[in-house]
């Protein structure tokens, strides 16, 4: 193997693996009927399939495991300053031990500037300002222990949603057909603990329908 070109590499432990994902807002209801928002960045999506992982202990997982459907809102650029000003708080009272620095937030989209539309197949809502918002139903969860150099309490659990039905806002959505515009599109990437665009466009693959 010829490796007098290949770049200098060091062998790293970092804190956190967010390597570059979208930001989801989680939509759930409380067990009162108000609606929670939980910004989370640790998914994947595999055809009708969704599937996140998040830390034990907040309302939005109680949620979730409790009611068994929410939103996925995909976050637009245009939406960082409203999710960092939800990301240091809990919609759980009293706040996990876990989360220092956090505090307790009863009304997250008055915090953020958002607004409530209703789902059409389930009972959490959605968030108007959201380019994508996916109604979703969970279909398996699974409880799993933390690696040993996170410092969160009680673990996590990654949970399998199904997407019931899709909105998009209409100036993403290629006219006449069901498919979303690359060039329109502007989701948010929470990259290493930092917001980021998508950039300019690079290519297409051959299997692209746009």
């Amino acid at each position: 193997m010829d490796t007098h070109h290949a770049p200098d590499t060091l062998q790293i432990q970092p804190s956190i693996l967010y390597f570059g994902t979208p930001v989801l807002l989680i939509t759930t209801r409380n067990p009162d009927g108000s609606a929670n928002i939980t910004p989370m960045s640790s998914a994947w999506a595999l055809a009708d399939r969704v599937t996140i992982g998040l830390a034990g202990g907040g309302q939005g997982l109680a949620n979730l495991l409790r009611e068994r459907e929410c939103v996925l809102n995909l976050a637009a650029e245009s939406m960082h300053e409203a999710v960092e000003r939800l990301a240091p708080t809990s919609g759980r009272d009293p706040v996990p031990a876990w989360k220092q620095g956090y505090r307790h937030e009863p009304d997250k989209f008055a915090l953020a500037g958002w607004h409530a539309l209703p789902s059409a197949l389930v009972a959490a809502p959605r968030i108007a300002e959201a380019p994508l918002q996916l109604e979703a139903r969970v279909l398996q969860a699974t409880e799993r222990p933390l690696a040993a150099w996170h410092d969160h309490a009680g673990g996590y659990t990654t949970l399998e949603l199904e997407v019931c039905r899709v909105h998009a806002h209409a100036d993403i959505v290629v006219p006449g057909s069901s498919h979303i515009d690359p060039r329109r599109y502007r989701p948010l990437f929470y990259v290493f603990r930092h917001y980021c665009g998508a950039g300019a466009a690079l290519g297409r693959t051959f299997k692209a329908e746009v």
